[in-house]
């Protein structure tokens, strides 16, 4: 009888259903028959031989990725294969079910070797890569270039990828998204990749392609920023649309009680004014093509009171509304875009409006390339005043050329060679990751540059646009394909002078929709601390926060409260009329009241004036 510490437990989706005596040749076996057909190939199962455990994995939502079989030191997907492959005698899904090609998940992975290529197989090699882009995921190897950069820039890379904005959907006037962004004049990449093709990303194409020179601009373009060219930005740079809809129902209550969409009567509670209600029509919803502004409304709707009705002198119940109209969203404008009337399953009526806004770049909005260069507009300069070459091409983009080293974003100077020699040539460059070295590439794309009279590695003679001058130094410029990403400055815009505060604490709201006001957190406090700053750090964190005057009983130091009827202020623990006002923080005085709620008594000592 095999002893129990030596037998391996069987776990299929966490469970333990049984222990075997031996679970790495059970394993073997569970594969065996899987890659023979005789189970499922949705199934996947690892051997943990530290905790001598057996998992096998079923369950529905499991990533999985194919992996080419090598047995002997040799590959099963062999010569004969590939000829039947390309010539569509055979499919992918064939080689899965002949065994040649199977999916593993992130558990069995960890029992595998596997070889990037077929000259690195060796006797232990269990599998091979399918082709080394396929190492990685959907957005990144729709990239570029990227074996030539930091590593740390990789997540990045893929954030930007996703943030770039352009033809989301070719339906998109049809669609009501919660918030949407659609590019002026998406281009595909000149430089692209294989994942990028098979996908057919340049459908939905999220850039453009610019002319990038690597040279500093007076100091402008320091660290992060970007220097735009005016006349590019007005040709339809970046520019682009932004939708966002807004959405209301008529919704019921008990009792009966119903919301219904017009236009609110003045005696409603919480009637905004004339004004607001200007655009809409008979119905209380406003038309398409209309401009509005923040605080307008966009769709009336009365609702019923939010607690029972209160009864009249005469008893009779009088019939109150309260207005729940739709606004346009606080620093916010636009043009209705579209306006739809639909109908909920409970049949009750929904609208939705679309207001469009274009955004024009300006300085402060973010662009970033596929090879991680993000940066901030910092100054649009007039065409006249930007450097030029010798055949008058502007560049559209100023590029600080400390930016490359500090990041090693190499792969970004490989696109800006490929992409110029793609522009010259009128052909698209492949760029995909680990499909060539470094050296072959640049020596191809230097090639492609001499043929058109260009410097092998794509540096230039510029001339300053304000002076007429030629730079001292060559400057490297080409093509590089960059995305205009979500964050925008308009989008983020923020000011207040007074505003609506918290009910609790008395301080300023929180959020740009709730016109609310910039923190002032700990660590600015400390600052201004440093600085010795005690009267601005007062006006911050006291007059322009939650100032409040409070009375003070001079005797026991109880916080009291000012009698109207008698004209005194009175102590409620004494009764006393004998209180100081005092200028405090009114989330102080909550605090006391706190500490009251824990039958501790504290008191307020006072110092004579």
């Amino acid at each position: 009888m095999v002893k129990e510490k030596e037998q391996a437990v069987v776990y299929l989706d966490g469970r333990q259903i049984a222990v075997v005596k031996d679970g790495k040749a059970f394993a073997s076996e569970i594969r065996k028959s899987r890659r023979a057909g005789l189970i499922s190939g949705e199934i996947n199962v690892a051997y943990h031989r530290k905790i001598n455990e057996v998992h096998v994995n079923a369950d529905r939502g499991r990533a999985r990725k194919p992996y080419i079989i090598v047995e002997d030191g040799k590959s099963k997907f062999n010569d004969e294969l590939k000829e039947k492959l390309k010539n569509k005698e055979i499919d992918f899904n064939y080689l899965v079910r002949r065994g040649i090609i199977e999916y593993l998940d992130a558990e069995e992975e960890e029992n595998i070797r596997c070889a990037l290529s077929e000259s690195e197989i060796t006797k232990e090699t269990t599998h091979l890569e399918i082709d080394p882009a396929i190492y990685f995921g959907f957005t990144f190897s729709s990239s570029v270039f990227q074996e030539h950069n930091s590593a740390g820039r990789h997540p990045l890379s893929g954030n930007f990828i996703k943030q770039g904005q352009g033809l989301y959907t070719i339906n998109f006037n049809k669609r009501y998204d919660a918030r949407a962004y659609l590019l002026y004049y998406p281009q595909v990449p000149m430089v692209n990749s294989t994942a990028y093709r098979a996908m057919k990303l340049g459908r939905h194409a999220s850039g453009q392609n610019l002319v990038v020179a690597l040279s500093t601009f007076y100091g402008y373009n320091m660290l992060d920023a970007l220097v735009l060219n005016r006349a590019a930005v007005d040709r339809g740079l970046g520019r682009s649309i932004f939708f966002r809809t807004y959405t209301d129902e008529e919704r019921r209550y008990p009792g009966g009680q119903q919301d219904h969409f017009k236009v609110p009567p003045a005696t409603a509670e919480g009637f905004l004014g004339e004004h607001a209600y200007s655009k809409l029509s008979e119905d209380g919803i406003i038309e398409p093509e209309l401009e509005v502004k923040e605080g307008e409304v966009l769709i009336g709707k009365v609702s019923p009171p939010r607690f029972l009705e209160e009864q009249t002198s005469f008893g009779v119940g009088e019939e109150k509304t309260r207005d729940n109209s739709q606004t346009l969203r606080t620093g916010e404008e636009g043009i209705i875009d579209n306006v739809m009337l639909s109908e909920s399953p409970g049949a009750t009526k929904i609208t939705k409006v679309r207001v469009r806004n274009v955004k024009v770049p300006e300085v402060g909005d973010k662009f970033a390339s596929r090879n991680c260069q993000k940066g901030v507009v910092s100054l649009i300069v007039p065409p006249e005043d930007m450097p030029f070459t010798k055949e008058g091409v502007v560049p559209d983009v100023l590029l600080n050329p400390l930016s490359l080293p500090s990041r090693m974003t190499f792969g970004h100077m490989l696109e800006t060679l490929a992409g110029k020699a793609g522009a010259l040539g009128g052909k698209q460059y492949d760029g995909t990751v680990f499909s060539k070295s470094g050296k072959e590439r640049v020596d191809e794309y230097g090639q492609a540059l001499e043929k058109y009279g260009f410097e092998r590695f794509g540096d230039e003679y510029l001339y300053d646009g304000r002076t007429g001058k030629r730079y001292d130094a060559m400057i490297f410029t080409g093509v590089v394909y960059f995305n205009r990403l979500l964050h925008m400055v308009s989008n983020k815009l923020q000011v207040r002078s007074r505003g609506p505060v918290q009910i609790l604490t008395r301080q300023p709201t929180e959020g740009k929709p709730r016109k609310g006001g910039l923190r002032f957190g700990e660590m600015e406090r400390d600052a201004l601390v440093g600085h010795g700053a005690s009267l601005l750090l007062k006006e911050r964190m006291l007059d322009q926060s939650d100032k409040a005057d409070i009375w003070i009983c001079k005797e026991c130091g109880d916080v009291g409260y000012y009698d109207y009827i008698k004209d005194v202020p009175v102590c409620p623990l004494d009764g006393g009329n004998n209180l100081e006002k005092v200028e405090i923080s009114y989330a102080f005085k909550l605090l006391l009241d706190e500490i009251k709620s824990l039958h501790i008594l504290p008191r307020v000592r006072m110092k004579s004036e």
